[in-house]
């Protein structure tokens, strides 16, 4: 599970639209595309996995490591001291409509988490490539989001778990986009699901 701060206090749901600012994954057509291209493969070496093996929070530009990063970037009215922590803001959950203004109450998920990688072939990686896949800010890899909902996803792929109805195409298109540009693999029942998604995108 990818999880960024303790979530000290409680969040309230809210009816606002989510405003996480994800980049923008690939067209649903190109995700289907890619996804298409993609041999079913089972997954590997999952035993071996060690969060360890994936290094975070790097800094990623002045005094901001990458967690600070995202939360600055996700947030609508963010402002931050001099180390770069947020101090003010509030940030709403893709994942479930979750509302805070306190971000200690949210977490910085790995869209695609990093034992879903190692077994799908992060394992045979460097460090140094690892080190980039967990602290990507390029791709729509990283994204603030409750702790609440980050802690139900856990390790899961699509087919275990997903956001709520209206994030799905976003996240399947997201979650296709990061598997190709890092070369990694997709289980069986992973593709169909994603494939049933996109399919209504």
């Amino acid at each position: 599970m990818c999880i960024a701060g303790l979530a000290l206090a409680a969040t309230a749901t809210a009816t606002a639209p989510a405003h996480a600012a994800l980049p923008t994954p690939i067209s649903a057509a190109t995700a289907r595309s890619y996804l298409a291209g993609m041999t079913a493969t089972a997954e590997t070496h999952g035993d071996s996995y060690d969060r360890d093996l994936f290094p975070t929070w790097i800094t990623i530009s002045g005094t901001c490591d990458t967690r600070e990063w995202i939360l600055k970037r996700d947030g609508a009215g963010v402002t931050t001291n001099s180390a770069c922590t947020a101090t003010s803001g509030t940030w709403t959950s893709a994942y479930d409509n979750v509302v805070t203004t306190n971000p200690s109450t949210f977490d910085i998920d790995h869209l695609v988490p990093l034992s879903e990688a190692w077994a799908s072939g992060a394992w045979a990686w460097t460090t140094t490539r690892r080190r980039t896949f967990a602290n990507d800010v390029n791709d729509p890899q990283l994204i603030a989001v409750s702790a609440s909902s980050n802690r139900s996803k856990g390790d899961r792929d699509p087919a275990e778990w997903l956001p709520q109805t209206s994030y799905r195409c976003t996240y399947a298109r997201a979650w296709v986009q990061v598997k190709h540009d890092y070369a990694l693999t997709v289980d069986s029942t992973e593709k169909n699901t994603l494939t049933t998604i996109l399919n209504a995108c």
